[in-house]
Parts: structure tokens; C-alpha cells; sequence
């Protein structure tokens, strides 16, 4: 049985799978948040990379509101090393929905001198809140809506679905609030902002089921494709002027695709047709 063979069994609620009909309540919970997050905060903006975690969030938000409808920009921080497959298909993604789309770039941090790399290979993944903090000054944020989820690792599990940022952008927790009934305390003091979570309780398979069963499009980086990789560390680096191979490395072409798309030099796709 292929993968999509078993999400069709899955959705349709084949006898001996599991039926995505939980899939209605997870939405449901999302759009709430969603729409809570319009009405409590003043200047709120919905992070968008491209990848799938953030197309679910964009799907939630287009029918919480509608398509050109949607009552906060979507803000991209770009460290220069993402896939072109990818923000070309951010850029598409918002023209379509006719969202408004901020993207500020690790680079120009850079050169303000706020972000220093230790050498000219390291990757700026660890350095995308530095920009981050800075776009959040630049336009007074005061809610960022992300795709964290809970089963992705042991600190996004400790988060609140509102959790709450103090005025230097850190996670104190201590000073998170308690959400009891769906109830959430969003009062702030100047300077603090939250980050908000409307899938955390969702699983990996839970997006992927949603995905399919909304024919939500995704870059193509996502499917299985032709790429020149060399094998480093029992890994598949792809080929890139970015990422170029290392003396003795030998350049094979292979069927990769990618299970997430982050920076270029952190990220390898995985060998598989699917």
C-alpha cells in the first residue's frame, strides 16, 4: 500500500485505519484561535515560510476569514539560504490569497552588524531571531502566529498555545498563564508580545492528512525529484552553490525529496519516490 492509498483509506474511514474525522475538531480549534487572536491584539502577524506547518496555518486562516480577507501580513524572515523552489512559492502562495506578505532578511541584519557570523559557512538558522526581534520592534507586534506543534520536540511541548514573550522577546515560565475552557489571558505590558500556536496540538501526521484531504499544494521540493547530492555523514547534502562538495566527495544524482525547508545548510532531503 503507497502513502496516498492509505491517507484515501484513512479519510474515508476504511475499516481497520483510523478515521481523520478528528481532523474537523483540530481545524475547528485552530480557526478559533485564530479569529481570538484578531479580536485580542492590535497588531498581530502570521509567520509564513513556505514549508507545510505554515500552508496548514494559511489554509486555517483563509477559511477563519476568506481569501483577501485576512486581517494580519504574513511575515517571512529570509536568512538568504532558502530554496528558490520554496520562496517562489511563498511569494505565489500570498499573491493568491491576497495577503499582505513582510519578509525581512537575515542579511540586512547583517550588515546593520547586529548578526555576526563565526565564518562564512555557518548556518544562519540559530541567528533568525535577531531579525526576528528586530522586525517585531520595526512594526510593533504584538501577537506572531506560528506552526509550532507540541510532538516536534521536548521545548516546544512546554509551550502554551498563548505563550507569552516578556519585553527582551524571551520565554519565561513563570509568566505563563494557565488556559483553562479555551480561555486565554492576553493582557500585555509594554514591550511584550506573544506567539501563538494554533496547531500545537496537532502531529506530523495530523498535517499530512489535512493536507491531503484540503489538496493543499506544497513547494515541489516536497515530492520526490531529480537532484545531485554527495554523501556526507551518512547523509545527503544537496549540491547547491551554497552547499558545494568537499574535496573527495563524489557528485551522485539521486530521487530525494524534503521532509521540511529550512536553510540550505542545514537541511538534506531524504532518499524516496514517494
Amino acid at each position: 500500500m503507497n502513502a496516498r492509498t492509505e491517507a484515501q483509506l484513512l479519510s474515508s474511514g476504511a475499516p481497520g485505519l483510523l478515521s481523520n474525522r478528528h481532523l474537523d475538531a483540530l481545524e475547528e480549534e485552530a480557526i478559533f484561535i485564530l479569529r481570538e487572536v484578531a479580536a485580542a491584539f492590535e497588531r498581530p502577524t502570521l509567520l509564513f515560510s513556505g514549508g507545510k506547518d505554515s500552508l496548514v496555518l494559511l489554509k486555517c486562516a483563509e477559511k477563519a476569514f476568506g481569501a483577501g480577507r485576512i486581517p494580519y501580513p504574513l511575515l517571512m524572515i529570509d536568512t538568504g539560504h532558502n530554496f528558490p523552489e520554496v520562496t517562489d512559492f511563498r511569494d505565489s502562495r500570498a499573491k493568491e490569497l491576497g495577503a499582505e506578505l513582510i519578509v525581512r532578511s537575515v542579511e540586512d541584519s547583517m550588515r546593520r552588524g547586529t548578526v555576526r557570523l563565526a565564518h562564512p559557512g555557518e548556518s544562519r538558522n540559530v541567528h533568525q531571531s535577531v531579525t526576528l526581534l528586530e522586525a517585531i520592534d520595526e512594526f510593533r507586534f504584538d501577537a506572531l502566529i506560528g506552526g509550532a506543534r507540541r510532538d516536534e520536540e521536548k521545548a516546544r511541548a512546554k509551550e502554551r498555545i498563548f505563550s507569552h514573550r516578556d519585553s527582551f522577546g524571551q520565554w519565561q515560565p513563570k509568566a505563563q498563564r494557565p488556559e483553562l475552557w479555551t480561555l486565554f489571558n492576553t493582557r500585555l505590558h509594554p514591550g511584550e508580545h506573544f506567539r501563538v500556536f494554533p496547531i500545537s496540538n496537532w502531529t506530523e501526521l495530523d498535517v499530512w492528512q489535512y493536507i491531503e484531504r484540503e489538496h493543499i499544494a506544497l513547494p515541489s521540493i516536497y515530492y520526490t525529484h531529480r537532484r545531485d547530492v554527495v554523501e556526507r555523514r551518512g547523509l545527503l547534502v544537496p549540491v547547491t552553490d551554497i552547499t558545494p562538495p568537499r574535496e573527495g566527495e563524489t557528485v551522485v544524482s539521486r530521487d530525494v525529496r524534503f521532509r521540511t525547508v529550512g536553510d540550505i545548510t542545514c537541511t538534506c532531503p531524504v532518499e524516496s519516490l514517494a
